[in-house]
Formats: structure tokens, C-alpha cells, sequence
């Protein structure tokens, strides 16, 4: 039996989630945010204090571009890298005060474009989806 490419389940994970990144890109542009700026304060958002290492394993990013990407974010002063413990090498990333604001802009813009593009579902339909992802992320991370 031939597959349809259209109906292909990781295929359309893909270019939903590739879809979704690229019009919420074009959001978080207005306030000045790239792609990888968002990403990390959203994680920090909802991870405020994690680990540099825990963090690149969330982001799934290698630990080199992660520290250049929190170098320049310090150096505008929206995150703080702390050592918190008797390992020097571990640092733990906070969002600072100075960013709470713009952080505040980019989750009401979050909100809004949330609800603009899953409109089409109901709320029902909505949250079977959640819950099939969740099962899906879960048996899947169980993999790794």
C-alpha cells in the first residue's frame, strides 16, 4: 500500500510545528525578538533558575551556541548566569527584572496568536490534542 504524502503523521507534526514557529516568529519580530531570544525566555519563563546544561538539553542545543546566545542576552541585560553551588562549572540562568516587561508583551503576544491559530478547533478537539502530544512526548522521551 502506497503512503499519501499529505497524510504522512510526521511529516504534518512538522510543518504544523514549522508553520506555527514561522508566523509566531514573524509576532515576536514586532517586539524585536529573534527566534532563538524567545525561545530561551519562554523556557526561563516557565524554568526561571535552571541549570546552563539542563537548559541545552530542553532547547536541544549543543552547550557552545548556548553560552554565545547567553552572553549576548546578558550583555543586554535580560539574563543573570549565577554559580549557586560548590561546582564553579554549574551556573544557573535567571531572567532579569530589566526583561519582566518585554517578557510580559511577548506572552500576551503569545496568548493572542495562541488563540488566533488554533481557532479552528474546538475546545474540545483542543485539549484531545493536548493530551495525545503529552502521551506521545512522554513515551517518547521515556525513549531517550
Amino acid at each position: 500500500m502506497k503512503e499519501i504524502f499529505e497524510e504522512n503523521i510526521g511529516l504534518l507534526i512538522h510543518d504544523v510545528a514549522r508553520l506555527l514557529r514561522v508566523l509566531y516568529d514573524r509576532q515576536m519580530a514586532s517586539i524585536g525578538l529573534t527566534r532563538s531570544q524567545w525561545w530561551l525566555l519562554t523556557y526561563l519563563f516557565f524554568k526561571d533558575g535552571i541549570n546552563q546544561s539542563e537548559l541545552a538539553i530542553l532547547m536541544d542545543m549543543e552547550k557552545a551556541p548556548l553560552s554565545r546566545l547567553l552572553d549576548r542576552m546578558e550583555k543586554k541585560g535580560w539574563v543573570i548566569r549565577k554559580n549557586e553551588n560548590k561546582d564553579r562549572r554549574t551556573k544557573n540562568i535567571y531572567l532579569s527584572e530589566t526583561i519582566k516587561p518585554l517578557i510580559s508583551s511577548m506572552r500576551d503576544k503569545a496568548a493572542e496568536y495562541r488563540s488566533e491559530s488554533l481557532s479552528i478547533l474546538t475546545d474540545k478537539d483542543l485539549n484531545k490534542l493536548k493530551a495525545i502530544l503529552q502521551i506521545l512526548k512522554k513515551d517518547l522521551t521515556s525513549k531517550i
